[in-house]
């Protein structure tokens, strides 16, 4: 055990705001076992911990002195709470299920040392002691090796909430259930009502090279820390939309304290009984107004830095296009797909790419769709629809983030709805620019939608192959119905033919084995 977080003193309610940063930090698999002696407070930790990982500050709690074990589901993972102290052989560990526990979640355990070594070593260890005074308490908390970076993140979290003023016990953090990303939230709660975000995003290391010496994220111009979300928000705020105020910042570490939208999540809406069409055509009316507005050059940073949204070129749309054939093709078919369809493939999306790269451009926000835009009814159009995932914007055609919206991954928006929307927005765009291309326009938004869609079928089958994360799946026969409506439009003849001849309808109908 190297890396170490030592806190003094803390009252119960800095212990239970302690757990809640724990619970942020825990993910499925983790141990965490509890030192200290008897009266140390490990099952009031416990408790506090079990409680922010349900999200239930009134859960009833109990010891398992006697049971050995709890288990608990939350929105997360299943928590297993272990209690050895009548322990009567460490084999007894087996029959309580601790393997099973791990596998399906993570294992809290109270006196550790009854397990007589079975525990994994790859764990945290948090011991108690009593502090200064009789009611408060002094906490060590410390890591495996293989732990060390996330507990060094909870001391730098720690340390950014403290500056920013949010870090006390009168303020509660709660984990914000995401989405694929990489990057973390928490909701952060005072007890006069105000709230904020925290954004966990340290920067994302390189992955391996795959074309021309560059990695993925690169290529396709993904970022990689904090700075372009700043940078981006705040150009797109002083211009007239609604993205969270940055409230305090770490750019070096990628610790952002945001302004909190709310709940009012445009796929939560609808489902909550909110009319659909009314959202989708807000989500509409705010792109008419994005066209207005074109990125500067360079955007400034508060660090006295500045920051240039990259363009959307061939790389960009190839490299994410081929996310079909590299994880898609084989988990349909269980061979790699061979190199001429691959070259027909490439060849078939470099003609249409190339029509698509001579549209007029804008901003691009690249991921403007239902889990990402939040209602905000007390504010006056286009501040009422909350855009709150911007970070990867392109400069790009205008087209894209219509088609996002309009083609949502997550939820079906109709044939009907669709058209209509998209009408909307060409007979408004026609009343504000005399100029505008409408057949152009259509090409690309039909010619995006097919790009963005096959991205997609890539990514889920990534998501479920390499991470695990199935759920996704649900999603694909969604995808292609979009698929096959962009695929109809004339100009996208020679990409159609390739789609319907190497993976016709019941190919696409198939379960993927992953």
């Amino acid at each position: 055990m190297s890396v170490r977080l030592t806190i003094p003193n803390l009252s119960e309610p800095d212990l239970a705001r302690f757990a809640q940063e724990v619970a942020f930090m825990l993910g499925a698999g983790d141990t965490l076992a509890l030192e200290g002696d008897l009266g140390a407070g490990k099952t009031t930790f416990a408790r506090a911990l079990i409680r922010a990982l349900t999200g239930d500050p009134a859960l009833e709690v109990p010891s398992p002195t006697f049971t050995l074990a709890q288990s608990y589901a939350t929105p997360r993972f299943e928590v297993a709470h272990f209690d050895l102290y009548r322990l009567a052989a460490a084999d007894d560990l087996e029959e309580l299920g601790l393997d099973a526990a791990l596998q399906r979640g993570i294992a809290i355990v109270e006196w550790p040392s009854r397990a007589h070594g079975r525990l994994p070593d790859e764990r945290l260890t948090l011991t108690l002691s009593e502090g200064e005074s009789a009611d408060t308490r002094s906490v060590i908390l410390t890591s495996a090796p293989s732990l060390e970076p996330r507990l060094a993140r909870l001391g730098d979290i720690r340390t950014f909430l403290d500056a920013a003023g949010w870090g006390k016990s009168d303020t509660a953090l709660s984990y914000l259930q995401g989405d694929a990303s990489a990057r973390r939230y928490a909701r952060l709660k005072r007890a006069g009502g105000a709230r904020a975000i925290l954004m966990d995003a340290p920067r994302q290391p390189d992955g391996p090279p795959i074309r021309d010496g560059l990695p993925y994220s690169r290529i396709a111009h993904l970022a990689e820390d904090v700075r372009p979300f700043v940078a981006i928000g705040n150009a797109l705020s002083a211009a007239g939309f609604s993205t969270p105020e940055i409230m305090a910042h770490d750019l070096d570490h990628g610790l952002l304290l945001i302004e909190d939208f709310g709940d009012a999540v445009f796929g939560s809406e609808v489902a909550n009984g909110v009319d659909q069409a009314q959202l989708w055509q807000r989500g509409t009316d705010t792109l008419v107004a994005l066209r207005a507005v074109r990125p500067a050059p360079s955007l400034p940073l508060p660090d006295g830095t500045s920051y240039s949204v990259p363009p959307l070129d061939l790389g960009v749309i190839l490299i994410e296009t081929e996310l079909l054939t590299d994880w898609y093709w084989p988990a349909v078919y269980g061979t790699p797909i061979p190199d001429s369809v691959r070259r027909d493939f490439i060849a078939a999306w470099t003609e249409v790419a190339r029509r698509v790269l001579a549209a007029p451009r804008g901003w691009m926000l690249r991921d403007y769709h239902s889990p990402n835009l939040i209602a905000l009814d007390g504010r006056r159009p286009p501040r009422d629809v909350g855009i709150i995932d911007f970070q990867d914007a392109l400069i790009g055609p205008d087209a894209f983030d219509l088609v996002s919206l309009l083609q949502d991954a997550r939820l079906d928006v109709s044939k009907t709805l669709e058209h209509a929307l998209l009408d909307r927005y060409v007979a408004r765009v026609h009343s504000l620019e005399p100029h505008f291309d409408e057949v152009q326009f259509r090409f690309t938004y039909a010619a995006l939608g097919v790009q963005r869609n096959t991205k997609i079928l890539g990514i889920f089958a990534r998501l479920a192959k390499r991470d695990g994360k199935r759920q996704y799946l649900a999603h694909i026969p969604r995808i292609w119905g979009y698929l096959a409506r962009s695929l109809t439009h004339p100009g996208l003849a020679t990409l159609a033919a390739w789609y319907d001849h190497d993976l016709p309808p019941e190919v696409r109908r198939r379960t993927l084995n992953v």
